[in-house]
């Protein structure tokens, strides 16, 4: 079976080839759309917004969880609900709530789409009244990271406890397809065309069995491609064979934020318990190159105290393919890599950086400080700091959007 996977997987590679803020006012009546960073604070349950390049200056606060006494009276009604509700607090948030993963805005701006881990759904927020303009309750009891594809259109999003991705319409919020994936589903990507999206399942993260011998009791982890128009899966990719056949029996396989190359021929990946990254070669369908990056001395050996597995968590490319930005969440650093000869730049020192994102231009890196409640913009070119911002309570996920030109933050709120 795996070989007649990876038998249509190598036929379909080549096409695989990703705090003083003014009042709010309304925004002016045609008056187009501005590009900014929404920056998910996970534990506050808000999402600053800020400019997306220069001094990364804050432009406007939404509130996501505007619904949240009904969805809290919902939970503490239902004990199966409550059992999930608490053991997502106490276990992947660290003992906070977790209500912000991930968000995209629509293609006109008019509103940001959040996914919302402790209360396992997606919602699509007005940006001009903060109100819900509909909400779609995931399978099982938590939602995860989110993509949107290249037309802006569709949303993808991970439900982690029954191992589905669905696939929603960003504007009504309409199911329109869904698949299933391995355990623990987590990051999403389309591919550039918008034909085929990739998952990647991360198995269970938060037992305590996290010695490599015991790697196995993590459950069934693999990338899940499947056609982003019938959801049919069109290959399954299990990175235990190929990091085996690389020599690395013992690295994790379960697979954390990834970046394509430009021409999508090339996937670089981190893997739980890892400081460093991974490269796959997608025609070959083999791991091609390792990146170990150094180790903080002040981090604890104890693996058990990593973060959901997390060691490194938190990549981007640069728009040109040529360096890489990856954050060091537990080793508190974030750098700048070489693409072509895999040398990193200067540690930037970073309070449990937990994701990287290309800025507006292009020309910066983007990493949320979840230690430190701020974000840094860290230069491609020098892989220098540039310059950090306050933001909310725990920040995690940091994505491009757009909001009407002239937008300040929901009116009256």
């Amino acid at each position: 079976m795996l070989r007649t996977v990876r038998t249509l997987g190598l036929l379909a590679a080549a096409a695989l080839l990703t705090a003083f803020t003014p009042a709010p006012t309304a925004p002016a009546p045609g008056g187009g759309l501005r590009e900014v960073l929404f920056v998910g604070n996970n534990w506050e349950g808000t999402a600053d917004v800020l400019a997306s390049t220069g001094d990364l200056a804050k432009v406007g606060r939404i509130d996501v969880v505007p619904d949240k006494a009904e969805r809290l009276r919902e939970i503490y009604l239902n004990p199966v609900k409550l059992a999930f509700f608490l053991g997502i607090r106490e276990s992947a948030g660290e003992g906070h709530d977790q209500f912000v993963d991930d968000m995209y805005t629509t293609p006109d701006g008019t509103a940001v789409v959040v996914s919302r881990p402790s209360f396992a759904d997606v919602v699509s927020i007005d940006v001009t009244s903060g109100r819900i303009n509909w909400r779609f309750p995931v399978s099982g009891y938590r939602s995860d990271h989110m993509a949107v594809s290249p037309d802006g259109t569709r949303v993808a999003v991970s439900a982690s406890t029954s191992n589905t991705v669905h696939v929603l319409d960003i504007t009504t919020g309409r199911q329109v397809g869904s698949f299933g994936t391995g355990d623990k589903p987590h990051e999403n990507t389309f591919t550039r065309d918008g034909r085929f999206l990739w998952n990647s399942s991360i198995g269970e993260v938060n037992t305590a069995l996290d010695a490599p011998w015991l790697d196995w009791t993590k459950g069934d982890r693999k990338i899940t491609v499947v056609d982003a128009q019938t959801f049919r899966t069109v290959r399954v990719i299990d990175m235990r064979e190929r990091l085996d056949a690389f020599g690395r029996r013992d690295l994790s396989d379960a697979v954390r934020p990834v970046s394509f190359s430009p021409d999508e021929s090339k996937l670089y990946f981190q893997v739980s318990f890892f400081n460093g990254f991974l490269e796959y070669d997608v025609p070959s369908d083999r791991i091609t190159r390792l990146k170990t990056l150094p180790a903080n001395p002040a981090t604890s050996p104890d693996r058990t105290t990593w973060v959901n597995d997390s060691r490194h968590h938190g990549m981007s490319m640069s728009p040109d393919g040529a360096k890489l930005c990856i954050a060091g969440t537990m080793d508190d650093f974030a750098t700048v890599v070489d693409r072509a000869t895999l040398a990193e730049g200067p540690l930037v020192p970073a309070a449990k950086p937990y994701w990287a994102t290309v800025d507006g231009d292009g020309s910066a890196c983007v990493i949320s400080e979840s230690g430190a409640d701020r974000v840094t913009a860290i230069d491609f070119a020098t892989g220098t700091k540039r310059v950090s911002v306050p933001v909310g309570d725990h920040p995690q996920r940091v994505r491009l959007g757009h909001v009407p030109a002239g937008w300040t933050g929901p009116v009256g709120r």
